[in-house]
C-alpha cells in the first residue's frame, strides 16, 4: 500500500506510510480514505496492492479439518476483494470448506466496522445472528457483530490495532489460533 501511494501522491516512503495509516486509523481502511481524499479506483487499488507472492502461506491442515467437521455455513466477511481473498484461503486449504466470501464489493463498498456489510450479508444469506459466531482479528470490527446479536470470537494474533477498542462486553472468546480453539470445542463431538 505504501508503493501504491508513493506512485499515486508523487511521495517519498516514510510520507506515503504516514498518509496509509491515517486513512486506515481513521476511515476504517486505507482505500476508503483514499476513495474519499484522492478519488482512487476501489478495483485498481484492490488489483495493484493485492498483487503480492503468497508464498509464506502454507496449508494449516489442522483448521482445515476443524472446518471441515464445524456444522452450518462458512462465510468470509473481508475489506479485502474477492479473488485476492481467495487466494490466500486457497493457499490456507479452507477454500472448498468456505460457502460464502462477503469482499468489500458485495459491502457496497462500505468497510467493517460500519454495520451495512454485516447487514447485508445477513440479509442475503438468511442468517440468525443470534445462531452466528464472529471470528476477527480486530476488535472493533466485532461490535456490530455483537451489536446484532452474534456471539464474537477474537483472534489475538497480533494484527495491527487488534485490541484497539477492546471492551470484554464485545468479546466472548479471545483465542490466538483458530484451529487449536476450534479442535478444542469440537474434541468432544468425535
Amino acid at each position: 500500500m505504501t508503493a501504491y501511494i508513493e506512485r499515486l501522491l508523487g511521495v517519498d516512503a516514510i510520507e506515503a506510510r504516514r498518509v496509509q495509516k491515517m486513512h486506515f486509523h481513521g476511515s476504517g481502511t486505507t482505500l476508503a480514505g483514499l476513495m474519499r481524499d484522492h478519488d482512487v479506483d476501489p478495483h485498481h487499488f484492490m488489483g495493484d496492492v493485492h498483487d503480492i507472492p503468497l508464498d509464506r502461506l502454507t496449508r494449516d491442515d489442522r483448521l482445515v479439518t476443524a472446518l471441515s467437521r464445524l456444522p452450518g455455513r462458512k462465510f468470509i466477511h473481508t475489506n479485502g476483494n474477492a479473488e485476492y481473498a481467495w487466494k490466500v484461503l486457497d493457499r490456507l486449504g479452507i477454500a472448498a470448506v468456505v460457502d460464502h466470501l462477503h469482499d468489500i464489493f458485495a459491502a457496497d463498498l462500505t468497510p467493517k466496522p460500519e454495520l451495512h456489510g454485516y447487514q447485508k450479508l445477513l440479509d442475503q444469506f438468511g442468517i440468525d445472528p443470534t445462531q452466528a459466531v464472529m471470528v476477527e482479528d480486530m476488535v472493533r470490527n466485532l461490535g456490530p457483530a455483537k451489536s446484532l446479536g452474534m456471539t464474537t470470537v477474537w483472534v489475538d494474533n497480533g494484527s495491527e490495532r487488534g485490541n484497539h477498542g477492546y471492551d470484554d462486553a464485545i468479546v466472548d472468546v479471545r483465542v490466538t489460533d483458530v484451529g487449536e480453539w476450534l479442535e478444542s470445542i469440537l474434541k468432544d463431538d468425535r
